[in-house]
């Protein structure tokens, strides 16, 4: 089943990247957010996302034209929703406001619809139980920058319906990207692998065992890793890795996702990474 109707729930980073794939796979998007100033600078990242494709000759003008004029704004959720055929959610990794969201979702959008949270590590059987029928919610986890990234996770819970999971894979294969399912554990596999790796370089800097240049470079040149992982931490942004790392610490209790001090003292002191300017390098527009 193709789906036609996308809206996406949340403007932001991961948000305005869902949308701008899903244009391009033939979608209508809508999309939303609850801050309706982050609207237009999400309009316009995916305006320079289409501009870099023509630029790099991945697109062609036509191909641009037709992918913008499938997209629109819309302040209103139940508006962005009504006609959806698939609703993601890329909104703050808060368990309460993704609950209050589903629920509003579940009110608001076709009782058909897929219902998918683009959740990195919490338990989607959690925010499914906000709704009355969980069997149609599903994780679908993207990555950043997502119009580069090929990979989804589709993470199912104890209560997803097979024709759930069907339809999501569809979807995933249907903008273009490679789907692996994963079952609802904590961190799922990327966030928990990924961050284990970013932990133990946070503590072998903290350590002096090397910089963080040549730390990145052993994984880079050692294990073809595209991006070292405390560059990438610097992409995600050290408060997302230390909340992460922190619910991955008290759900798994082990010891390897305790957060280093390096981590606590970076965030606390705001360097937040490259949105901040600096993170575990420094950073300039």
């Amino acid at each position: 089943m193709t789906a036609r109707a996308v809206a996406v729930i949340g403007a932001g980073t991961m948000g305005h990247g869902i949308a701008y794939v899903a244009t391009l796979a033939g979608c209508s998007v809508a999309l939303t957010d609850s801050r309706p100033e982050a609207i237009p600078p999400a309009i316009r990242r995916i305006g320079d996302l289409y501009t870099g494709g023509v630029k790099r000759g991945k697109l062609g003008e036509a191909d641009v034209a037709a992918a913008a004029a499938r997209l629109r704004a819309d302040r209103d959720l139940g508006s962005a929703v009504r006609e959806a055929d698939v609703v993601i959610e890329a909104v703050v990794e808060d368990l309460g406001v993704k609950q209050r969201l589903f629920a509003e979702l579940e009110r608001a959008a076709p009782a058909t619809a897929l219902l998918a949270t683009n959740t990195s590590s919490l338990s989607v059987g959690a925010i499914a139980s906000a709704v009355r029928d969980p069997g149609r919610v599903v994780g679908l986890h993207f990555f950043n920058p997502v119009h580069a990234m090929k990979l989804v996770e589709v993470v199912t819970h104890e209560r997803t319906e097979p024709g759930t999971l069907d339809r999501a894979l569809a979807f995933v294969r249907q903008l273009g990207k490679e789907p692996i399912v994963v079952k609802d554990a904590p961190g799922f596999a990327s966030s928990r692998l990924g961050l284990a790796l970013g932990l133990e370089a946070m503590r072998m800097l903290e350590q002096g065992v090397a910089s963080a240049e040549d730390i990145d470079k052993a994984m880079e040149l050692g294990y073809n890793h595209p991006m070292g992982p405390l560059k990438l931490t610097d992409l995600v942004g050290l408060d997302v890795r230390l909340a992460i790392a922190e619910y991955l610490h008290q759900t798994l209790e082990e010891p390897q996702f305790e957060p280093p001090q390096i981590l606590r003292d970076k965030v606390a002191k705001g360097e937040l990474g490259k949105k901040a300017g600096k993170g575990f390098y420094r950073w300039s527009d």
